[in-house]
């Protein structure tokens, strides 16, 4: 996933090594050129120094080639600002921003921005669970966002094709709840096997989500 992060300060820097952990790819923005320095030194990714409510800036930072843009700056103004340009003028599918006062979280909702987070500890794990892919699509948020169910669809070089569910890696909290396969519909067993096109609904609670699909080879389709 590429992803744009604008603010280097502590929630952008730990959302960055977060995210990077998790090998997708990053860009900063940051207006302070010597936290620009101190960032690409740390984080050996692409940081590009001025304002994130610029238009050229963030064409400078490749805004319209990214999946995800995040906006952590200290303003909840510039980051309703920046996510509106990043999705009107770049085109870019999810942004989120976060909202330092919890009171403007339903008016950057409302004005346009995907995802408002007021906290901080889950922001990694928020953002991975609401980008939509080809291949995986968050359908229902449950548990105050602790747990979702999302459409896995398995892709054509599946790495697992053919294999029974009880023998595949099932990491952390995930329950298969059904496999569409053209117009049959299919109540999993350990014994059912997956097959290329399967659309698969999967409840995962917090995390679990990424490490079902890095175990199954979905991250980087």
């Amino acid at each position: 996933m590429n992803v744009c992060i604008a603010g280097g300060g502590k929630v952008g820097m730990y959302l960055a090594q977060s995210l990077l952990a998790h090998h997708h790819k990053i860009t900063l923005i940051e207006p302070v050129e010597a936290q620009c320095r101190r960032l690409a030194d740390l984080l050996d990714i692409p940081v590009v120094c001025g304002d994130s409510v610029s238009y050229d800036i963030l064409r400078t930072a490749g805004v319209d080639q990214c999946d995800a843009f995040v906006a952590v700056t200290g303003s909840d103004e510039d980051n309703l600002i920046a996510c509106q340009i990043a999705k009107q003028e770049f085109g870019v599918t999810r942004t989120v921003a976060r909202a330092s006062n919890p009171k403007n979280r339903e008016l950057l909702h409302t004005l346009g921005v995907d995802t408002v987070v007021c906290g901080t500890d889950n922001l990694s794990h928020i953002l991975e669970r609401e980008i939509e892919t080809n291949t995986i699509r968050q359908l229902l948020s449950l548990g105050g966002g602790t747990a979702s169910l999302n459409e896995i669809l398995l892709p054509e070089n599946f790495k697992y094709a053919g294999k029974p569910i009880k023998d595949l890696p099932m990491p952390g909290d995930a329950i298969l709840v059904s496999i569409t396969r053209d117009t049959e519909f299919i109540i999993p067993h350990g014994s059912t096997v997956l097959l290329p096109w399967d659309r698969i609904l999967c409840l995962t609670q917090d995390d679990t989500l990424y490490l079902l699909t890095e175990e199954w080879g979905l991250n980087s389709l």
